[in-house]
Protein backbone atom coordinates (compact mmCIF):
# COMPACT_ATOMS: atom_id res chain seq x y z
CA UNK A 1 0.00 0.00 0.00
CA UNK A 2 1.54 3.29 -1.21
CA UNK A 3 1.69 6.11 1.62
CA UNK A 4 2.27 9.66 1.37
CA UNK A 5 5.50 10.26 3.12
CA UNK A 6 7.38 12.83 5.40
CA UNK A 7 9.55 13.26 2.37
CA UNK A 8 6.49 13.95 0.29
CA UNK A 9 4.63 15.78 2.72
CA UNK A 10 8.00 18.13 3.24
CA UNK A 11 8.31 18.42 -0.61
CA UNK A 12 4.46 20.00 -0.93
CA UNK A 13 5.35 22.21 1.55
CA UNK A 14 8.43 22.87 -0.67
CA UNK A 15 6.45 23.25 -3.13
CA UNK A 16 4.08 25.80 -2.38
CA UNK A 17 6.91 28.04 -0.79
CA UNK A 18 8.42 28.11 -4.15
CA UNK A 19 5.55 28.91 -5.87
CA UNK A 20 4.37 31.52 -3.85
CA UNK A 21 4.80 34.00 -6.12
CA UNK A 22 2.07 32.97 -7.71
CA UNK A 23 -1.54 34.49 -7.19
CA UNK A 24 -3.34 31.82 -5.00
CA UNK A 25 -6.91 33.30 -5.78
CA UNK A 26 -6.62 31.01 -8.93
CA UNK A 27 -6.19 27.24 -7.56
CA UNK A 28 -9.23 26.34 -7.12
CA UNK A 29 -11.01 27.31 -10.21
CA UNK A 30 -13.47 25.58 -11.87
CA UNK A 31 -13.11 23.17 -9.07
CA UNK A 32 -16.16 22.12 -7.28
CA UNK A 33 -17.02 23.68 -3.57
CA UNK A 34 -17.50 21.63 -0.01
CA UNK A 35 -20.54 23.18 1.52
CA UNK A 36 -19.42 24.58 4.08
CA UNK A 37 -19.68 22.74 7.60
CA UNK A 38 -19.31 19.44 6.00
CA UNK A 39 -16.68 17.04 4.87
CA UNK A 40 -15.22 15.94 1.80
CA UNK A 41 -17.12 12.28 1.58
CA UNK A 42 -14.77 10.06 -1.11
CA UNK A 43 -15.28 6.53 -2.03
CA UNK A 44 -12.45 4.47 -1.36
CA UNK A 45 -11.65 4.45 -4.76
CA UNK A 46 -12.01 8.02 -5.69
CA UNK A 47 -9.36 8.37 -2.50
CA UNK A 48 -7.10 6.14 -4.37
CA UNK A 49 -6.99 7.76 -7.61
CA UNK A 50 -6.45 10.99 -6.36
CA UNK A 51 -3.10 10.07 -3.74
CA UNK A 52 -2.12 7.77 -7.08
CA UNK A 53 -1.98 11.05 -9.38
CA UNK A 54 -0.53 13.16 -6.29
CA UNK A 55 2.19 10.48 -5.87
CA UNK A 56 2.81 10.72 -9.47
CA UNK A 57 2.87 14.61 -9.83
CA UNK A 58 5.65 14.34 -7.21
CA UNK A 59 7.76 11.12 -7.57
CA UNK A 60 7.61 11.51 -11.96
CA UNK A 61 6.00 14.55 -13.67
CA UNK A 62 7.07 17.54 -11.49
CA UNK A 63 11.16 16.02 -11.13
CA UNK A 64 11.01 15.52 -15.30
CA UNK A 65 9.85 19.16 -15.60
CA UNK A 66 12.12 20.64 -13.16
CA UNK A 67 14.88 18.62 -15.89
CA UNK A 68 13.32 20.13 -18.89
CA UNK A 69 13.79 23.61 -17.28
CA UNK A 70 16.91 23.36 -15.77
CA UNK A 71 18.65 22.20 -19.28
CA UNK A 72 16.29 24.98 -21.15
CA UNK A 73 17.71 27.83 -18.78
CA UNK A 74 21.18 26.46 -19.56
CA UNK A 75 20.28 27.50 -23.63
CA UNK A 76 20.90 30.98 -22.41
CA UNK A 77 18.36 33.71 -23.13
CA UNK A 78 15.37 32.46 -21.57
CA UNK A 79 12.82 35.55 -22.57
CA UNK A 80 12.50 33.91 -26.27
CA UNK A 81 13.23 30.13 -25.03
CA UNK A 82 10.32 28.22 -25.34
CA UNK A 83 10.87 24.96 -23.43
CA UNK A 84 12.26 27.12 -20.54
CA UNK A 85 8.39 28.99 -20.53
CA UNK A 86 6.74 26.22 -21.68
CA UNK A 87 8.51 24.02 -19.01
CA UNK A 88 8.07 27.18 -15.98
CA UNK A 89 4.05 27.56 -16.89
CA UNK A 90 3.78 23.66 -16.78
CA UNK A 91 5.64 23.60 -13.48
CA UNK A 92 2.84 26.17 -12.22
CA UNK A 93 0.45 24.08 -13.18
CA UNK A 94 1.93 21.02 -11.90
CA UNK A 95 2.33 22.67 -8.07
CA UNK A 96 -1.30 23.87 -8.41
CA UNK A 97 -2.57 20.71 -8.69
CA UNK A 98 -0.45 19.13 -5.98
CA UNK A 99 -2.02 22.07 -3.45
CA UNK A 100 -5.17 21.54 -4.63
CA UNK A 101 -4.91 17.70 -4.16
CA UNK A 102 -2.83 17.62 -0.72
CA UNK A 103 -6.03 20.11 0.68
CA UNK A 104 -8.72 17.56 -0.52
CA UNK A 105 -6.70 14.58 0.77
CA UNK A 106 -6.34 16.20 3.79
CA UNK A 107 -10.19 16.76 4.27
CA UNK A 108 -11.65 13.54 2.62
CA UNK A 109 -13.59 11.35 4.71
CA UNK A 110 -13.39 8.46 3.27
CA UNK A 111 -17.12 6.52 2.78
CA UNK A 112 -16.99 2.28 2.26
CA UNK A 113 -20.08 1.84 0.73
CA UNK A 114 -19.89 -1.88 0.11
CA UNK A 115 -20.23 -2.40 4.10
CA UNK A 116 -23.64 -0.48 3.96
CA UNK A 117 -26.37 -2.46 5.97
CA UNK A 118 -29.65 -1.07 4.46
CA UNK A 119 -29.23 -1.80 0.96
CA UNK A 120 -32.49 -1.06 -0.47
CA UNK A 121 -31.78 2.40 0.89
CA UNK A 122 -29.83 5.28 -1.11
CA UNK A 123 -26.69 6.88 0.29
CA UNK A 124 -23.14 8.20 -0.58
CA UNK A 125 -21.77 5.63 -2.92
CA UNK A 126 -24.95 3.47 -3.60
CA UNK A 127 -25.81 3.38 -7.95
CA UNK A 128 -29.43 4.38 -8.27
CA UNK A 129 -31.80 3.24 -11.19
CA UNK A 130 -34.73 5.74 -11.06
CA UNK A 131 -37.68 6.54 -13.48
CA UNK A 132 -38.98 10.33 -14.63
CA UNK A 133 -42.72 10.82 -15.14
CA UNK A 134 -42.35 10.32 -18.68
CA UNK A 135 -40.98 6.79 -18.48
CA UNK A 136 -37.35 7.37 -19.42
CA UNK A 137 -35.16 5.25 -16.73
CA UNK A 138 -31.68 6.80 -15.65
CA UNK A 139 -28.73 5.26 -13.33
CA UNK A 140 -26.38 7.72 -11.49
CA UNK A 141 -23.48 6.61 -8.28
CA UNK A 142 -23.49 8.92 -5.94
CA UNK A 143 -20.04 10.33 -5.29
CA UNK A 144 -18.05 12.87 -4.07
CA UNK A 145 -17.63 16.21 -5.04
CA UNK A 146 -13.99 15.52 -6.81
CA UNK A 147 -15.30 12.39 -8.41
CA UNK A 148 -18.16 13.65 -10.42
CA UNK A 149 -18.09 12.32 -14.39
CA UNK A 150 -21.43 12.84 -15.65
CA UNK A 151 -20.15 10.69 -18.57
CA UNK A 152 -20.64 7.72 -17.04
CA UNK A 153 -23.02 8.67 -14.29
CA UNK A 154 -21.09 10.03 -11.68
CA UNK A 155 -22.95 12.88 -9.71
CA UNK A 156 -21.85 14.67 -6.14
CA UNK A 157 -23.59 13.80 -3.40
CA UNK A 158 -24.77 17.53 -3.24
CA UNK A 159 -26.40 17.81 -6.73
CA UNK A 160 -30.12 18.47 -6.79
CA UNK A 161 -30.73 14.43 -7.88
CA UNK A 162 -28.84 12.83 -5.60
CA UNK A 163 -30.03 15.36 -2.77
CA UNK A 164 -33.86 13.87 -4.07
CA UNK A 165 -32.36 10.65 -3.73
CA UNK A 166 -30.72 10.46 -0.78
CA UNK A 167 -32.77 7.81 2.42
CA UNK A 168 -34.94 6.97 -0.25
CA UNK A 169 -36.09 2.64 -0.91
CA UNK A 170 -37.11 0.93 -3.49
CA UNK A 171 -40.73 1.58 -4.94
CA UNK A 172 -40.51 5.17 -2.97
CA UNK A 173 -41.56 8.51 -5.40
CA UNK A 174 -39.32 11.35 -4.88
CA UNK A 175 -39.55 14.97 -5.61
CA UNK A 176 -36.31 16.58 -7.86
CA UNK A 177 -36.63 20.23 -8.03
CA UNK A 178 -35.37 21.32 -11.79
CA UNK A 179 -35.02 24.74 -13.30
CA UNK A 180 -38.43 23.68 -15.19
CA UNK A 181 -40.22 23.21 -11.93
CA UNK A 182 -40.84 19.76 -9.67
CA UNK A 183 -40.60 16.67 -10.66
CA UNK A 184 -41.31 13.34 -9.63
CA UNK A 185 -39.08 10.30 -9.78
CA UNK A 186 -39.57 6.45 -9.04
CA UNK A 187 -36.79 4.86 -7.49
CA UNK A 188 -36.74 1.06 -9.39
CA UNK A 189 -33.49 0.29 -7.70
CA UNK A 190 -30.25 0.48 -5.70
CA UNK A 191 -27.16 -1.25 -5.59
CA UNK A 192 -23.81 -1.25 -3.44
CA UNK A 193 -20.25 -2.21 -4.81
CA UNK A 194 -18.82 -5.59 -3.94
CA UNK A 195 -16.53 -5.26 -0.93
CA UNK A 196 -12.70 -3.32 -2.49
CA UNK A 197 -9.58 -4.91 -1.29
CA UNK A 198 -7.38 -2.23 -3.34
CA UNK A 199 -4.79 -0.60 -1.05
Amino acid sequence: MLRLTDQHTNMNKAFVKESSEENDDDLDIAQPDIPAGTKNYITPAGHRRMRDELLRLIDVDRPEVVKLVSWAASNGDRSENGDYIYGKRRLREIDRRIRFLTKRLDLAEVVDSSKQENVDQVFFGATVQYATEDGEEHTVTIVGVDEVDLDIGYVSWISPIARALLKAKIGDSVTLYTPAGPQAIDLLDVKYPAPDNGG
